[in-house]
């Protein structure tokens, strides 16, 4: 049966798994629409979508929303784009999109709402550079100096990818030896376009959080009051899709306030959106990660080890509900041990008397929510984004 409401992915993962079920105990109709290999044809006045044994255009006339659940981002903006000059309303719209595609930019909103952001430089040159006449230029030195000039001489720096997840290529360089070895290493990609982003070490301890803000047409924009606690021993990067253990942790009504004002920033004038907004504690010093604490992480490794075997058998859409069933056991016997609850505690204590002291660093489009945020914090990000695709419909 046809649906106003359609989901766009290159192929059905866990999350969009997770969308239909949950779609299906809601009784709402949902349409599947491919966004890999697939064409759009614009000709005088007239389009067609197809893929190589079907047409989607007259399903796609039905659609009046899509959610935007291209894994690629640069895929998530030709698309978005593609389906806005259709007349279709996209979740996230492409305005949202445009902006968290990019880590400057969404630091530059965050910057002019006066958010604290991480010290932030950007500098617009590639370490080599090609000349008409085929000469290379190497910038490595000049880059170093000038980041240096900008953050501080012998301080800590970390480079990103303009455009990265996932923690990928995230490197931190300690010493000049290591961020001229770096820089040497950076090259122009889809992720990277041009020049380097480096920023100053923010001393998280051995926590970050993923907090999650929405906004359903004709609603106040509303930011979730528990969030994912990342953590990480042994790297400085804390992303959960490293293997990183995860807690669900209570938000002080203050950073819940600052996070609705970093989402609006980006999201304002569209009519409803889903972001999912990364932020560290700032305590300004290295503080060591010993005693208690890496005692309570030994009691839990085997608990989340369980969790990782569910999390890499093989899933399909006959199988996914019997597989969420071992999953959500899993989760929930690692997060009723006391080590986990001890943990939590003390990550909430921390967040709560450091909470002037809260740093915002990026927003992600299209989150992965159902292996980790959904467990971990109680929020079903599927159904928010039915109750914000149901909202555009119906208004």
């Amino acid at each position: 049966m046809d649906s106003p409401i359609a989901i766009l992915c290159e192929q059905l993962g866990i999350d969009e798994m997770g969308i239909q079920l949950t779609a299906e105990k809601l009784g709402v109709n949902i349409t599947l629409i491919p966004s890999r290999k697939i064409f759009f044809l614009f000709a005088n006045g007239n389009y067609r979508i197809g893929s190589a044994n079907r047409d989607f255009s007259e399903i796609t006339k039905n659609v009046s929303v899509v959610l935007n659940r291209a894994q690629s981002r640069n895929r998530r903006l030709f698309l978005g784009a593609a389906l806005e000059a259709l007349g279709k309303k996209v979740l996230n719209p492409l305005q949202v999109e445009y902006i968290c595609f990019s880590k400057l930019k969404t630091l530059l909103h965050f910057w002019k709402e006066k958010i604290n952001i991480p010290a932030t430089v950007y500098i617009p040159c590639n370490s080599r550079e090609k000349t008409v006449d085929g000469r290379e230029i190497l910038n490595a030195n000049e880059i170093a100096s000038l980041i240096q000039q900008a953050l501080g001489v012998g301080k800590p720096v970390v480079l990103k990818p303009d455009a990265g997840s996932h923690g990928k290529n995230i490197k931190l360089a300690a010493d000049q030896h290591s961020l001229l070895k770096f820089l040497c290493e950076i090259e122009p990609s889809i992720i990277n376009p041009v020049g380097v982003l480096a920023q100053e070490l923010i001393h998280k301890w051995f926590f970050d959080l993923r907090i999650i803000v929405a906004k359903e047409k004709g609603k106040e924009a509303h930011c979730y009051s528990r969030a994912m606690a990342r953590t990480g021993l042994k790297d400085f990067r804390t992303n959960a899709y490293l293997g990183n253990m995860v807690f669900g942790v209570e938000l002080p009504q203050k950073i819940r306030e600052q996070a609705i004002k970093c989402a609006e920033s980006i999201g304002k004038s569209c009519e409803a959106w889903v972001l999912a907004l990364d932020a560290m504690i700032n305590f300004g010093r290295e503080i060591p990660v010993e005693g208690e604490i890496t005692a309570e992480f030994e009691k839990l490794t085997p608990l989340f080890a369980e969790i990782q075997k569910v999390k890499n058998e093989k899933v399909s859409k006959e199988n996914f509900a019997l597989w969420n069933e071992k999953l959500e056991k899993a989760f929930n016997n690692y997060a009723c041990s006391e080590a986990y609850q001890k943990i939590k505690e003390i990550i909430e204590g921390s967040i709560k008397g450091m909470e002037d002291h809260v740093v915002f660093h990026e927003a992600n489009s299209c989150p992965d929510f159902w292996e980790q945020t959904r467990l971990a914090t109680g929020i079903d990000l599927a159904q928010q984004l039915l109750l914000c695709a149901e909202s555009l419909v119906k208004n």
